[in-house]
């Protein structure tokens, strides 16, 4: 069984997607029609602009979605048997396997990136990796700090990020330090996503999630709250509201989609990030990008 996963933010680079523009009509009838939704040229930026323009929440969520989902809708025999994504690409997987349609999956990608950003800018956070700790001491670490502070990311066994206050994550990566860990990064992110602190967001973006047309998939969606397949549309629905408050559980779900047969995992979207993920989750399987 053939598992299509899709990447989040952080992924990005500059000149992702122009090589889809410029060789495929398709693909680039998707990338003006995005222009058009986005009411600004995505693409300039996606194609020419700098690290630091990539960097900005309200354009990094939109540019990797793209790059993710025109790569899925313009290969030939796309045919996947289950789907998930890290974060921000369980909107890709979600058009991948049918659930939403193109636009109005960009539409909530949009709103969804603007309300995280009016967020950090509201409660200035951040996020960091913890490389070489168990998932347990590191949430027990956590939970002893008086700031916010908790496990946002189960990326893959020996890393996993945190997300929290300023203050909170620098006390963090020193308890974590004295506690084992081979390092702790603070990460260059806008916030700390996948935290309480996202809480506005979520309200805000519950509302239009709820006002989306959301389709019967061709096949289940690994979803990050809880690793588990969802067919059921209330059930996606809900937990795609309760992800930007919840971790990311991509160990877990990959180990799920293994359990349940994938024997091969194609990373669709810029970078490479999720196939070095699967590679130290799943031994066993074939890991491949579009």
């Amino acid at each position: 069984m053939t598992a299509y996963i899709f990447p989040g933010q952080g992924a990005q680079f500059s000149g992702m997607g122009k090589d889809l523009y410029h060789t495929s009509a398709e693909a680039k009838g998707y990338f003006e029609k995005a222009n058009v939704i986005l009411g600004f040229e995505i693409t300039e930026i996606m194609f020419e602009g700098t690290a630091e323009q990539l960097k900005e929440t309200k354009v990094t969520q939109p540019a990797v979605f793209l790059h993710s989902v025109i790569l899925a809708l313009t290969t030939d025999n796309f045919n996947p048997d289950m789907v998930a994504g890290h974060s921000l690409g369980e909107f890709s997987a979600l058009v991948a396997n049918k659930t939403l349609a193109f636009e109005d999956a960009l539409t909530l990608v949009s709103k969804r990136a603007q309300a995280m950003q009016k967020a950090c800018e509201t409660n200035p956070s951040t996020m960091a990796a913890i490389l070489g700790l168990a998932d347990e001491k590191v949430e027990e670490v956590c939970a002893s700090i008086d700031e916010v502070v908790v496990a946002a990311n189960y990326n893959c066994p020996g890393q996993l990020v945190i997300s929290g206050s300023n203050e909170g994550i620098v006390i963090a990566c020193e308890k974590m330090k004295e506690a084992g860990a081979k390092r702790a990064l603070p990460l260059p992110v806008g916030g700390a996503f996948h935290s309480p602190l996202m809480e506005p967001a979520r309200e805000e973006l519950a509302e239009a999630i709820q006002s989306t047309s959301f389709s019967k998939p061709i096949c289940p969606v690994y979803q990050n709250v809880n690793a588990q397949p969802s067919s059921d549309i209330e059930t996606i629905k809900s937990n795609l509201i309760s992800q930007l408050t919840a971790p990311v559980r991509w160990t877990q779900s990959v180990q799920h989609m293994t359990a349940d047969g994938a024997t091969s995992f194609i990373e669709c979207g810029p970078g490479k990030v999720l196939q070095g993920l699967v590679k130290k989750i799943s031994l066993n399987v074939e890991v491949s990008g579009l």
